[in-house]
Formats: structure tokens, C-alpha cells, sequence
């Protein structure tokens, strides 16, 4: 998600934020700092409910857990982010509260914004490793470009290997996904997706 020039708000607690914002803000909150984002590019949007569609259909159909589409708040010590795609464990979706999570997910996915890289490659990954966050995928739909990190056994990130153009995912068991999905115009349907997965 991009971030909007705005007027510099007071400093808040994380419950003076979430008293303040309602569920058509668009904001993040870090450090005591309120944090506006822009609207998204119509390209952002379309890789977000593509690839948001098919995370859900496969957890659904598989039982592992909950899907969930920003706008939701993820509390990290420090920060509340608003990735675009959250996927929470099913024997971890206790930590989903009414306004956001309480923690980290075990799968992140940000769509990368042009004015969102350098947030996104290094805050944000920084941030996300350092909670725990298994799985961290970065979209670059303007360059083309995508990166998939996985949290190791010493607690830092490493690059998950593309093979033939597919990446496997560790968190959720099974599910590879070509990245030519992502660039393509148009993208495949969800059913041509989930037949390639063996789910219909």
C-alpha cells in the first residue's frame, strides 16, 4: 500500500488509534505515529483479490485456517501494519480480535506500491521477521518482480527458492504457485488454478 502525504497527526497509543480510526481509514500505526496510506493503483487491486481469492479457496478447502484482506490491522510489538493478505493458522485464530490481529500471521503478502519499496523490503521485513511471521511475500506488479522469504531456524529470513519459474509454500503445505501468474493480463481464473492444484 502507498503512503499519503497528509498533515502530521498527534502522537497516539495503539488504543487512542483504534478508538480514532474507523473501518474507511486507511492508516498504520508505528512507533506512536500515525501513518496514512494512499488508495491503491486498479493493478495493486486485481493482485490482491487474485491472489487473495486463491489463498482463500485453498485454506478454505483444506481446513487450515483464516484468510483475511486489508483493510485488518496485525499488532506487532511496536506497530500495527495493514498488510494487503494475512493467512492465520487455524490453531492460532484465537488471536484474531474484532479490530485486528494480536500478533503476527504466519503468512504476509504485500503488493508492492511504487512509493512502498523501500517500507516494504526493509522496515516492513525487518518488522516481520523480528514477530515471527513465517512467510513473507513481496509483489511487485509494476517491475515484475516477486520475492518469497521464509523465517528460519535463527529466527531471520531466507530467500524461498524459485524453481521453473514456481515457488512452494513452507506455511501453507502443497501450495506452489507460478509466479507468470501474477503478470499476466488477463490472470488465470481461480477454477483454472485450483484444477492446477488438484482441488476441483
Amino acid at each position: 500500500m502507498s503512503t499519503a502525504t497528509a498533515p502530521r497527526l498527534p502522537r497516539m497509543s495503539f488504543e487512542e488509534f483504534l478508538a480514532w480510526a474507523d473501518e474507511d481509514t486507511y492508516a498504520e500505526w508505528v512507533d506512536g505515529e500515525v501513518v496514512m496510506m494512499s488508495p491503491a493503483s486498479s493493478r495493486h487491486q486485481q493482485v490482491v483479490v487474485f491472489l487473495g481469492t486463491l489463498l482463500n479457496l485453498y485454506v478454505q478447502a483444506r481446513g487450515l485456517g483464516t484468510v483475511l484482506i486489508a483493510p485488518f490491522l496485525m499488532k506487532l510489538p511496536g506497530s500495527a501494519r495493514e498488510p494487503d493478505i494475512l493467512f492465520i493458522a487455524r490453531d492460532r485464530t484465537g488471536a484474531i480480535q474484532h479490530t485486528h490481529l494480536e500478533g503476527p500471521a504466519d503468512l504476509v503478502v504485500e503488493v508492492v506500491s511504487p512509493d512502498s519499496r523501500t517500507r516494504d523490503r526493509r522496515e516492513k521485513l525487518r518488522e516481520y521477521q523480528g514477530a515471527g511471521v513465517r512467510e513473507y511475500w513481496l509483489i511487485d506488479p509494476e517491475r515484475e518482480k516477486a520475492e518469497f522469504y521464509v523465517l528460519g531456524p535463527s529466527g531471520e529470513y531466507a530467500p524461498a527458492p524459485v524453481r521453473h519459474g514456481r515457488v512452494e509454500s513452507v506455511v501453507l503445505a502443497d501450495l506452489w504457485l507460478d509466479v507468470e501468474w501474477l503478470w499476466s493480463d488477463p490472470m488465470p481464473s481461480p477454477l483454472s488454478v485450483l484444477k492446477e492444484w488438484g482441488l476441483v
